[in-house]
């Protein structure tokens, strides 16, 4: 049954009604207060605040805790602080935003190349094509929402419908951490409710024109002639909230070109100063890379490795291979040369990454084979893993270094 909201449960949904929504908009919850507690665990649980601290300061970001103080975005950072005045403030960050940020974009692209980032935190991706592959669009967005979660430690919410438009609005209404499906059957009571500054392109004084015809609702906006609308606001414009006020909306997803790096990294949960533990997350970090790489259909050249000091000092070393690859056991190799030319043995780590750049289609990579390599190997026998863990999960079947050791084998 639709709420007097027009949002019917999830579990409500019929088979059909997914048929032709497959456009999701992903919107990261709070990404750069949520990055700033995932970099300093000891402020969480309370109130977070990101933006600047001198007398013009604003704030960029607020967590949700912050928020119920009335902190949102844009506010003055001198009446944020008298709002919450037990905040804790971070300057904004915006290489380690811009990482966070790459990662979860290649976690999108991993699913569909279709993806159209709207900024570092949220974008619009078209999995259309993906849904043979992958199952229906829920499932799909679970399951990005799941491996976000996993790999980044970090939530989004996801809005589904036919069009942008309605995408977005859900993402909105299911935040933090939701996903909301809008059927098509059901745009128009989702729609109808929401005030006239929910429609793309209602600012302040479009608001104030629609006020003087009446119209405070998207619903009143829907009800009323197109030739009105023109007539008050333009021929453009008119035409363009007619048309949203109804959920109509055929802009397509425009994917842009992905970043030239595909990796991941992980922040221990203590600092880590074992050479042996850093090895085994070396080699867990560069399999994980290269499923993404094999997902993409992509390959690369060189690979990055990024350590993180436990007083946050970052050092980055990189190795440029001879031939293009996606296959991890090469990647791990040079991984742990790189951090065992960085003398940094017995240092402590709060971090440690694996990237690979100079990423391109893996159709276009030319490779000179070896008189000793054989005709199959590690490729394909890392494709049987990607085949395997899709079907009964990530941890089905691994690198044996990788596994968890037996009761009886301690």
């Amino acid at each position: 049954m639709v709420g007097a909201d027009g949002i019917e449960p999830l579990s409500a949904a019929r088979p059909e009604d997914e048929d032709d929504c497959g456009i999701l908009h992903i919107d990261m919850d709070a990404f750069f207060a949520s990055v700033e507690e995932l970099e300093h665990p000891e402020v969480r649980g309370g109130p977070v605040i990101v933006g600047g601290t001198g007398p013009r300061g604003v704030v960029s970001s607020a967590n949700y805790l912050a928020r119920t103080f009335g902190v949102h975005s844009a506010m003055p950072m001198v009446r944020a602080l008298r709002l919450c005045p037990d905040a804790v403030v971070f300057p904004p960050d915006g290489a380690a935003y811009r990482q966070v940020s790459e990662a979860v974009m290649d976690v999108f692209r991993s699913v569909t190349p279709e993806v159209e980032p709207l900024s570092l935190d949220e974008a619009f991706l078209d999995v259309s094509g993906a849904r043979r592959r992958l199952g229906g669009a829920v499932r799909i967005a679970e399951h990005i929402r799941g491996r976000v979660r996993a790999e980044q430690r970090l939530t989004c919410s996801v809005g589904i419908a036919s069009t942008k438009f309605t995408a977005k609005l859900a993402s909105t209404r299911c935040k933090p951490d939701g996903l909301l499906l809008v059927p098509t059957r059901n745009v128009t009571p989702f729609l109808e409710p929401m005030p006239v500054g929910a429609l793309a392109g209602v600012g302040e004084k479009t608001e104030r024109s629609l006020a003087r015809l009446g119209l405070r609702t998207v619903g009143d906006v829907a009800r009323v002639p197109r030739d009105t609308l023109r007539a008050e606001l333009g021929r453009a414009l008119g035409e363009q909230l007619a048309d949203l006020s109804r959920g109509r909306d055929p802009r397509p997803v425009v994917p842009t070109s992905p970043d030239k790096s595909i990796g991941a990294e992980e922040t221990f949960p203590s600092d880590v100063d074992d050479p042996a533990a850093i090895r085994r997350e070396l080699l867990r970090l560069s399999e994980k890379t290269a499923r993404r790489l094999r997902a993409s259909g992509q390959v690369g050249r060189t690979v990055v490795v990024k350590l993180r000091r436990a007083d946050f000092t970052t050092v980055t070393r990189s190795r440029t291979l001879p031939d293009p690859t996606d296959v991890a056991r090469d990647i791990s190799a040079v991984a742990r040369d790189l951090y065992a030319a960085a003398g940094m043995d017995r240092v402590r780590l709060r971090l440690v990454g694996v990237r690979i750049e100079g990423v391109m289609p893996a159709s276009e990579a030319h490779h000179q084979p070896t008189l000793d390599e054989p005709e199959r190997g590690w490729r394909e026998a890392e494709r049987v893993m990607d085949a395997v863990a899709e079907r009964f999960g990530s941890g089905a079947l691994r690198p044996a270094s990788l596994a968890e050791p037996r009761d009886d084998e301690e």
